[in-house]
């Protein structure tokens, strides 16, 4: 469907055009939705950087099958187009002290869908590394293997274009003061080779100390060559990019706004 396009809000809100952007309607199953208030926050939640409908993921088999996730709202699932949104939270955590079955209170930050097999979904939550396999709908934490110093807190998911035991993360650090910059100063893209058993810090050409900046959700991808390249965008306004796979990287442009 080419001319069929999806766009996510901040406040949370999911949008749809069929004639290639030039108008657009509401899906009211998640913009009317009775949590829409509780989701959205307050005030100081707003925008820019507050909740957000942020990742939209359709099925390459099945146009009608559809995955939404929202920073305050969790992930949700469509099976009719967008017609009705189901909470997909098994297995995910909270915060401590808030309710893990209200979806207010899940705050996925990037899902990504595995384009060489579609039944596998990798996420970056506020709670950690999480992968999913279809047909269960049951989160599997896979952080856990990260370094304790590190964490499996970050922004950006990445997924290899056609090995789904192949993913990228860039974790920042989730202290209690939340400073959203590199640990320690250091920034390393993490890789997992099998499904997030291990994770392999890369760190090739990266600053080496007082680097302290990090990568926003969508500010992170990778192409369909051969090997994968890659490229992020930093909060301080640089571009990074590797040619193979992130084990080495170069500065390509520094100082944009």
């Amino acid at each position: 469907e080419p001319d069929v396009w999806y766009a996510g809000t901040s406040p949370q809100g999911l949008f749809r055009s069929e004639d290639g952007g030039r108008q657009w309607a509401p899906f009211s199953s998640i913009n009317d939705d009775s949590d829409f208030r509780r989701w959205m926050g307050t005030v100081q939640d707003g925008t820019p950087d507050g909740p957000k409908l942020h990742s939209i993921i359709i099925d390459p088999r099945d146009p009608r099958h559809l995955y939404c996730a929202m920073s305050g709202g969790g992930v949700h699932e469509s099976r009719d187009g967008g017609a009705s949104f189901s909470p997909l939270l098994d297995g995910l955590d909270v915060v401590e002290g808030f309710d893990r079955s209200d979806p207010t209170f899940h705050d996925p930050h990037c899902i990504r869908l595995c384009p060489g097999n579609p039944d596998r979904l990798y996420q970056q939550n506020h709670c950690g590394i999480y992968r999913l396999d279809r047909p269960s709908n049951r989160w599997q934490h896979i952080g856990a293997s990260m370094p304790a110093e590190v964490g499996d807190v970050g922004f950006p998911m990445v997924v290899h274009p056609r090995d789904d035991r192949t993913a990228w993360v860039f974790p920042m650090d989730a202290s209690s003061v939340w400073p959203r910059t590199s640990p320690g100063g250091r920034p390393a893209v993490y890789r997992t080779r099998d499904a997030g058993d291990r994770w392999q810090r890369l760190d090739g050409g990266l600053p080496t100390e007082q680097a302290w900046w990090t990568v926003k959700r969508q500010a992170m991808c990778a192409d369909d060559r051969d090997p994968v390249g890659l490229v992020f965008g930093t909060t301080s306004g640089e571009l990074w990019a590797s040619g193979d796979e992130g084990d080495s990287w170069t500065c390509i442009a520094r100082h944009l706004p």
